[in-house]
């Protein structure tokens, strides 16, 4: 269903409404109906997934679940590569590990020292090894554990 067939449908609903409808009950659980039907709308148009991403000489590809490409990324400004989860990747840029939503916004930054080397991301979380240590870490870039090896 495209946004004019949405917006057909909230306005019909809107136009339904009439005196009887205004009393407090009827009219406020179909406005709170038809805003949460908005926010559902606008939620699942922003959440984009990525199911691949094209590594070439100059630029990254990102592309989402149905093969559509998301956007492109310089491999100068990002750096190298170092996996991606479902919904954001991971480059190491000189010092500094970045973490990137699907559309190419950084979500968090991390030092290297602080982190030591990625050796894996998958699904929300990132693996890294430091020393004797293994390190989990959230896409928001938390750390969630830590263990020793």
């Amino acid at each position: 269903m495209n946004f004019s067939c949405q917006m057909a449908i909230f306005v019909g609903e809107i136009q339904e409404i009439n005196r009887k409808d205004f009393n407090r009950n009827g009219f406020m659980r179909k406005l709170f109906t038809i805003m949460l039907f908005m926010l559902a709308l606008a939620v699942q148009a922003q959440r984009q997934q990525i199911s691949y991403i094209e590594e070439t000489k100059n630029w990254y590809y990102v592309y989402d679940e149905t093969g559509k490409k998301i956007g492109g990324l310089s491999r100068s400004s990002i750096g190298e590569l170092k996996g991606w989860g479902t919904d954001f990747f991971v480059a190491k840029y000189y010092s500094y590990y970045r973490i990137y939503d699907a559309k190419g916004k950084v979500l968090k930054t991390m030092n290297v020292s602080d982190v030591g080397e990625i050796v894996g991301v998958s699904a929300g979380t990132i693996t890294s090894r430091k020393g004797s240590w293994i390190f989990t870490w959230n896409k928001e870039g938390k750390k969630i554990s830590s263990r020793t090896t």
